[in-house]
């Protein structure tokens, strides 16, 4: 029996990718997952997410990482509600890493509220006879899952610590972090747009670039 995890980082945030990481394991080797201290990165320090990140793949049959770029998500979230087309999106997307792995049963980190929505979407892209089980929190209750957060959350943040040597330092990306709305703001007054590594679709920035639209009108 094959069993595979997806979960992603970075949905919430407005600088960077969308990073979706998927783990096919034996179903006899998922207790060693837990025994080297796998659990939703969350929880983990970032040396040890680092740590396991090099553990993982050696107990692993193989693995998966997609990164969606701010162009890729801004594509996605044109028309329509942005949730659902995010959801719809990273459904998408978890659907073509298990098509990749092609395990007998898959978890996946539910993105949509309904769980058993996102279930259906996922389902809808397989071409695989896969059992698909979609819950909020996976990476909190299946270890395979856990294990796919730590390879996304990982990657995630090598692209951003690379980004931040690029741009210069605009704290996590997260819409959270003042840093990075100030970052916004300030390279909007210096550069007049924003640059590629920023999702142009996400409310916070298109406020940010209308007010500073509405001081340029004000100031002439």
């Amino acid at each position: 029996m094959l069993v595979a995890g997806v979960d992603e980082a970075g949905r919430g945030c407005i600088i960077g990718p969308l990073v979706i990481a998927g783990v096919l394991v034996k179903e006899e080797n998922l207790p060693t997952l837990r025994q080297i201290g796998v659990k939703d990165s969350k929880l983990l320090t970032p040396n040890k997410r680092e740590t396991l990140a090099e553990e993982i793949p050696r107990i692993a049959e193989k693995h998966v990482i997609i990164k969606l770029t701010p162009a890729d998500i801004d594509r996605a979230v044109a028309s329509g509600r942005k949730l659902h087309k995010l959801n719809r999106l990273e459904a998408d997307t978890m659907a073509q890493i298990i098509n990749t792995l092609k395990p007998d049963e898959a978890y996946v980190d539910a993105a949509d509220v309904v769980e058993d929505r996102f279930k259906h979407h996922i389902q809808e892209r397989l071409n695989a006879k896969t059992s698909i089980t979609s819950k909020h929190k996976a990476d909190r209750t299946y270890p395979v899952v856990s294990a796919a957060s730590i390879l996304a959350k990982v990657e995630r943040d090598k692209e951003i610590a690379a980004l931040s040597a690029q741009y210069g330092d605009f704290g996590s990306g997260y819409l959270t972090d003042p840093k990075t709305m100030t970052f916004l703001k300030e390279w909007l007054r210096t550069h007049g747009e924003y640059p590629d590594c920023v999702r142009k679709s996400y409310k916070p920035a298109i406020k940010a670039k209308n007010e500073k639209g509405t001081l340029q009108k004000t100031l002439t």
